[in-house]
């Protein structure tokens, strides 16, 4: 008898946990975790929950001029997301209006004109709700390898920006006196918010990005004593939140994307209970100098 080699062997078995179709999902969730955790924090602690929230509703938008040229998805919400930063940056520098305004209009605008163009676009059979929530049990293998090699440049990217933004984040002119260039480092921000947009769509949809963004990182500074550390607890947060949610879905037949975000949202609210404040100052207290 013909003896299969370990290799083929190992080979078979990966195929064999791929096609099953909550192990795509969990991996594809995890992925896209550890690419929001380092991206959410920058959101937290700039205060830019509505800038994320803009670039998300924009996303639909994308979609549908995507549908309508015959291009991939991904590029064409990434492309979409890119115009509306690099305008939001053009219109805030002429001061005409104040940014929380420049961020409602575009927000809004661009939703709607996404939804206006899909509903002409009648001989395309669109999945609506699939793009507003998510549709993460219908990730497939090349989904997840766009997920992890987009992903991987992502990281790569913000390990790079990290002082710059960093240093910005707490002051632009001690930035740029150090010669940081703060605005490019901005720019380069908002670009790598458009490409987890781009990439998250599929898995939370377009409504929930930011939510995925911003709770495990708002959760994760509760904990954290270094930016680093923040970092990495709003990775580990976001994947718990990806396995809890996708384990609640599953057993109690709920939406995947939402089931997600609830599940962070109650990791977020268990963080404030008496028991997590006191393992809170325990660490504040191991951090400070003897």
């Amino acid at each position: 008898m013909k003896q299969i080699p370990a290799m083929a062997l190992r080979n078979l078995a990966v195929n064999a946990m791929l096609d099953d179709f909550f192990t795509r999902a969990l991996i594809a969730g995890v992925g896209i975790a550890a690419i929001a955790g380092p991206l959410g924090c920058f959101v937290v602690w700039r205060r830019m929950a509505y800038f994320g929230d803009t670039m998300a509703h924009s996303a639909l938008l994308g979609v549908a001029l995507a549908v309508l040229f015959d291009i991939n998805l991904m590029a064409g919400v990434f492309a979409v997301s890119a115009v509306v930063s690099v305008t939001l940056i053009f219109l805030d520098k002429r001061g005409s209006l104040s940014t929380d305004a420049l961020l409602g209009i575009l927000s809004h605008s661009t939703l709607a004109l996404g939804l206006v163009l899909l509903s002409f676009m009648t001989w395309v059979r669109i999945d609506l709700m699939a793009f507003l929530f998510g549709d993460i049990l219908s990730v497939s293998v090349a989904d997840i390898a766009v997920i992890y090699s987009g992903g991987a440049i992502i990281l790569a990217l913000v390990t790079w920006l990290w002082r710059p933004l960093l240093a910005a984040t707490l002051s632009a002119d001690l930035a740029q006196a150090e010669g940081l260039r703060p605005e490019r480092a901005r720019v380069l921000f908002m670009l790598l918010m458009a490409g987890v947009i781009a990439i998250a769509m599929k898995i939370v949809g377009i409504l929930l990005i930011t939510s995925l963004l911003i709770i495990p990182a708002a959760t994760a500074r509760r904990f954290a004593t270094t930016p680093e550390q923040m970092a990495f607890i709003a990775i580990g947060l976001g994947a718990l939140a990806v396995v809890a949610g996708l384990s609640g879905s599953l057993h109690l037949d709920t939406p995947s994307g939402p089931s997600i975000v609830v599940a962070a949202l109650g990791l977020f609210v268990a963080s404030l209970l008496p028991l997590a404040r006191a393992l809170r100052r325990s660490a504040l207290e191991t951090r400070r100098p003897r």
